[in-house]
């Protein structure tokens, strides 16, 4: 399971919810979020609140890992699924008796996305009356647009609202490297005898095995994996350079020194290289892309009247169109690891230099054309990548 930003070095986690004003009672409408540590500037909420017509508590709470905040969701499936069974109707009283679902928005990778739909998590978001919706750039409106089973569809409804995204990316030493007289560009580089066991690499099929795609000339989104010629023995000589793989820590042994290069997210990137030898490049061939989105839990908190539900609904509706905005989009990619869908949309020369001129942010037209998200994948295909994987993982070289 992919624990993107689950290393954090060097942050504290910012707690949100702090920032909420006035009583936060059962009574009154508010906004609950849940979110991945970070992936919010704390001044964006505090100018969402100033733009509120009305006064509203609103809620945000931080965690540390995507994978906490996908547990969550089941977690609160479980319990509703069992209140609904027993019939058991609760009057809430400050205090006690809490709702099931304690958020109307969460963050959930798009990794995930797959999983929730199929589980009954989340349910779909009306995109026909969110505005910034049509300035998403088409791949970011399509890798949210899936079929009851999770997997794309054109006809789709649409399940998530992408707020931010970033890339797979090589990180490396300079101090290192300048002794070697070259510094890495693309995935081929991996294979270079030079760093023979000196590379951390993320404990990830889907993307160990697709990078070497991408070396070869193939899509991460192969479906068969036995017609790409040498693929086996491209991973068995990439598997000789590695010393270590994670994909928790894979940082830390980059940091200590032990490696001299690391294949990871650019969120967890970003935040180790301030004042360390350490250098970000994206491949010039193209890599994964991710995407972090915010979704509706499957049954919304429990409200005492449809008029406090509506309302509940128009926060959130309000909160997904705010991130949507340039001036927000914009500041929320200056001041976090990662960048907003919107300023894609954008003209660059409009966009500030701190994102114009930051090509790990926001990497070149050129790269970003040949750059993919991990879509899902048919059964058999994901069954093929896993017992390359484990053959490849498990073999004596």
């Amino acid at each position: 399971m992919i624990k993107r930003r689950a290393f954090i070095v060097g942050s504290s986690a910012l707690t949100l919810s702090q920032l909420a004003s006035g009583c936060n009672s059962w009574q009154q409408p508010s906004l609950k979020v849940r979110l991945l540590q970070d992936s919010i500037p704390a001044q964006l909420v505090g100018e969402f609140r100033k733009a509120l017509k009305l006064s509203a508590p609103l809620k945000f709470d931080p965690e540390e890992q995507l994978q906490i905040l996908f547990t969550r969701l089941q977690t609160w499936k479980r319990q509703v699924n069992k209140e609904n069974s027993q019939q058991q109707w609760r009057i809430p009283f400050i205090g006690r008796n809490t709702p099931a679902i304690s958020a109307d928005l969460v963050t959930l990778g798009d990794y995930w996305l797959e999983s929730a739909i199929q589980q009954e998590l989340i349910q779909p978001l009306n995109v026909e009356k969110l505005k910034g919706w049509q300035q998403l750039p088409p791949r970011w409106q399509e890798i949210v647009r899936r079929d009851r089973k999770g997997q794309l569809s054109n006809s789709g409804q649409v399940w998530g609202a992408p707020y931010r995204w970033g890339t797979t990316v090589i990180a490396y030493r300079r101090d290192k490297f300048k002794a070697l007289g070259w510094t890495p560009t693309d995935w081929s580089d991996l294979w270079r005898p030079e760093l023979r066991s000196r590379i951390s690499l993320l404990d990830q099929p889907r993307e160990v095995i697709g990078l070497t795609l991408k070396k070869l000339g193939f899509s991460y989104n192969t479906t068969n994996l036995s017609q790409v010629p040498n693929l086996k023995e491209e991973l068995q000589a990439l598997h000789q350079q590695v010393k270590f793989y994670s994909s928790d820590h894979y940082l830390q042994p980059l940091i200590l020194e032990d490696t001299w290069l690391a294949v990871g997210w650019s969120t967890d990137v970003f935040s180790v290289r301030t004042s360390r030898p350490i250098e970000v490049v994206v491949p010039q061939s193209g890599t994964a892309l991710w995407a972090d989105m915010w979704v509706q839990p499957a049954s919304p908190s429990m409200q005492s009247n449809a008029t406090e539900t509506d309302t509940h609904q128009s926060l959130a509706k309000q909160w997904i169109e705010f991130c949507w905005q340039p001036k927000q989009a914009i500041e929320l990619s200056v001041l976090s690891n990662a960048a907003s869908p919107i300023i894609a949309s954008l003209d660059p020369a409009k966009l500030p230099k701190a994102i114009s001129a930051n090509h790990v942010l926001l990497p070149q037209p050129s790269v970003l054309d040949k750059s993919e998200f991990l879509k899902p994948l048919p059964e058999s295909a994901v069954e093929q990548y896993q017992a390359l994987w484990q053959e490849i993982r498990t073999a004596n070289l």
